[in-house]
């Protein structure tokens, strides 16, 4: 028997990814199960050429399965990751809700591949959290050359990490604007359409939001709990992808042409930056690929061994669905899953 893998929250956007991803990445998977919640139950998704029907998360029996892809919101990882576990499966957990317990793998593999190994002691893996993907991804060869001493990242998210109806709500702000049938604010507190907001998440007692102190924290417990991270978050009238204006400060010397040569050949990275050209990548430009582009590397001329760079990244794919699948991958790499066979899709 070959693979069995079920992705749980199958109608969201992530979900509706994480099928496209599987299949563009041929993960050798002999049954693929779509599950949502009981009001979506019959509803289809794609999956290459292929139409998957929904199962009730309730009702859907999990030892049926080996991989589970969860992207299901906090609340519902809380409650269904340890009985999906005790019925034998590794869930790999897009939400929040396990990423800084102490006994479960937090992984982005191009950063801590090895991590994954930790699943044993509750078989759950957390994925981090989209805007932190792609930092590290970014970080780690910085870290690993020369050792980073403190960090400070302003980000620009986009609406999609949100949700679908946070980009409905771009989309019909945005028209309404020009037929002066503007709909109020529901899914944002202010208006996102034309405007820019500094807050993802809630506010904490020391007037950070818990967007921010994911960041960091996340940060720390993958790369090294010494950096010192301080962040704002802005959510940006941009449908999909999220970009980063990171400011580094390492413990060593390093020009910016050494971070250019180091940050190319390092995995994951896709580093694009001529400024001589005009060459430099936007969020517009990353959707649908699976890359962390890194441009506009250049000197921080506030601190003796700074530097200051762009990274940009499709907030769905990377930030979320792809790097599932390649902690999958991961497992599957290292023996964890062992399929005997890979059906051939008809």
């Amino acid at each position: 028997m070959g693979t069995r893998i079920a992705v749980v929250g199958a109608t969201g956007n992530v979900g509706r990814e994480l099928f496209n991803i599987l299949d563009e990445r041929l993960f050798p998977a002999d049954e693929v199960y779509a599950i949502a919640s009981r009001r979506s139950i019959g509803k289809e998704v794609a999956y290459g050429d292929r139409t998957l029907k929904c199962h009730d998360l309730e009702q859907f029996d999990f030892s049926k399965v080996d991989v589970v892809l969860m992207s299901a919101g906090g609340k519902v990882s809380k409650e269904w990751c340890p009985k999906i576990a005790a019925a034998g499966a590794i869930v790999i957990d897009n939400s929040s809700a396990w990423r800084m317990d102490k006994d479960v793998p937090l992984v982005v593999p191009e950063v801590n591949a090895d991590a994954v190994m930790g699943y044993t002691k509750k078989r759950i893996i957390a994925n981090p959290n989209c805007s932190t993907a792609q930092l590290v991804v970014a970080l780690k060869p910085l870290h690993d050359a020369v050792g980073i001493k403190r960090v400070v990242v302003s980000t620009y998210q986009s609406v999609s990490g949100a949700g679908k109806e946070a980009m409905d709500e771009l989309w019909n702000q945005t028209k309404g604007i020009f037929v002066n049938d503007e709909p109020a604010p529901v899914v944002f507190e202010k208006e996102i359409a034309f405007n820019v907001i500094p807050k993802i998440g809630s506010f904490l007692p020391d007037g950070y939001t818990d967007e921010e102190a994911k960041m960091w924290n996340e940060t720390k417990k993958m790369i090294d709990p010494a950096i010192q991270l301080s962040v704002t978050c802005v959510r940006v009238p941009v449908f999909v992808g999220h970009s980063e204006a990171v400011h580094v400060e390492l413990n060593g010397p390093m020009s910016a042409k050494e971070a250019q040569a180091l940050l190319r050949e390092s995995p994951g990275i896709m580093l694009l930056d001529d400024p001589s050209k005009d060459v430099y990548v936007t969020p517009k430009e990353c959707v649908g690929d699976w890359a962390t582009f890194v441009s506009r590397v250049r000197k921080d001329v506030s601190t003796e061994n700074g530097l200051v760079f762009w990274v940009v990244s499709d907030n769905l794919r990377k930030g979320a669905a792809l790097n599932a699948v390649q902690i999958a991958e991961e497992l599957l790499n290292r023996g964890v899953i062992k399929p005997e066979k890979v059906t051939a899709r008809a």
